[in-house]
């Protein structure tokens, strides 16, 4: 079964829809914004409250949004996941904030390789029930190829049967963001939708190309 699942991207403390692949911290110029919202996080972490849109998420992309994320998790307290610069020294707070469950994805990795023994630190002192494993992925020479640091850094962690049935031992949930497709609007990637689907043995939230909320019933 598909479900919808809102997200609250933060850039510079403000509301965006930015196309993933123009993130860049050494050429910012070149980042491609198709939505700048004049709404506070606040009124969307309302609005998803009131319409009970539950396993939203509020990625901070950078900095400068630390604060504009507590204001989203103010408004649903214990209703919105949280993820963007997550460590296991501040996971923790996030939790105290409000957030539901802490979404991991950067910390876990040194020098762009996996660290399990950093994943299982975290899992045994928040517990599984809350965190999600972030598996956003590029394509290259034809693999899903995991990518840290606002997907600008390619890892050594390639999706696969086995590495999601490894790590959904540690998490409630993954969260996957196709880089190559997010904020383009032009259609998912179906093939990586499909895998996500026969490989997940835990809920699995899929972002990125989204055209139309008909997708839901396919």
């Amino acid at each position: 079964m598909s479900l919808f699942r809102p997200c609250i991207d933060l850039h510079d403390g403000q509301v965006k829809q930015i196309v993933g692949a123009s993130l860049s911290d050494t050429a910012p110029a070149i980042m491609k914004t198709n939505f700048v919202s004049s709404h506070s996080p606040s009124y969307y972490g309302s609005l998803y409250k009131e319409n009970q849109l539950h396993g939203a998420h509020v990625i901070k992309l950078g900095a400068n949004n630390d604060e504009a994320a507590k204001q989203a998790l103010a408004a649903w307290p214990q209703g919105l996941q949280i993820g963007g610069g997550i460590t296991l020294d501040n996971a923790e707070t996030w939790i105290d904030a409000g957030a539901d469950k802490i979404i991991v994805t950067s910390w876990l990795f040194q020098n762009a390789k996996f660290d399990e023994d950093r994943l299982r630190l975290l899992s045994e002192k928040l517990g599984k029930r809350s965190l999600v494993v972030d598996l956003s992925c590029k394509t290259l020479d034809d693999k899903w190829v995991v990518a840290m640091n606002k997907w600008q850094t390619p890892t050594d962690l390639i999706l696969s049967e086995s590495v999601l049935e490894n790590l959904g031992s540690y998490a409630s949930e993954f969260l996957v963001h196709a880089a190559d497709v997010e904020g383009l609007c032009q259609g998912i990637d179906e093939k990586l939708v499909e895998a996500l689907g026969k490989w997940s043995k835990i809920p699995c939230t899929y972002a990125g190309g989204a055209k139309g909320m008909i997708l839901n019933n396919r």
